[in-house]
């Protein structure tokens, strides 16, 4: 497997990915942001994750970005666009990027126990998909594995939890 070659916008998105994940923990939630980058290279949409706000168990920050961005240009199909997110999609969220037939996603860290862009599954490029996209995982991986790290930690040192 090849080593991905990230840009300068690749790290630039990612940051602001990672701000959104910064968020996300303001409001209680688990660190996760994405932000869905249209063929241009302009935002169309962000999300963060909003599951207990929401109290909606799809109110991942991938979903949250790929409605906003669906609204925001008028159609489901998000061609051509790329998300960047600073944890590996899992199966619901990578399946939702194959029906917006989305171009690219670009994420932080790895997701061993339920990812689903190569560390368990492979659903993003999966040759039986009538549509298969680019799926480049590591860009700033360390910072966004940290995060969660240390969200976990304090959640778990938190009494009644």
């Amino acid at each position: 497997m090849r080593k991905p070659e990230f840009t300068v916008d690749d790290h630039r998105w990612m940051h602001h990915a990672l701000e959104l994940a910064d968020r996300a923990e303001s409001e209680g939630e688990v660190p996760v942001g994405a932000v869905l980058v249209g063929p241009d290279g302009q935002r169309v949409a962000e999300g963060w994750n909003r599951n207990i706000a929401e109290n909606d168990p799809t109110a991942h920050a991938e979903i949250v970005a790929l409605r906003r961005a669906g609204q925001a240009l008028g159609n489901y199909r998000l061609t051509g666009c790329t998300l960047y997110v600073t944890l590996e999609p899992c199966a619901m969220c990578s399946m939702a990027m194959v029906h917006a037939r989305l171009a690219r996603v670009v994420y932080g860290a790895k997701d061993p126990k339920t990812g689903a862009a190569g560390s368990v599954f492979n659903l993003l490029t999966d040759p039986r998909h009538n549509h298969r996209l680019e799926a480049e995982g590591g860009l700033m991986g360390d910072e966004a594995g940290q995060r969660l790290t240390e969200y976990f930690r304090r959640k778990r040192a938190r009494p009644g939890l």
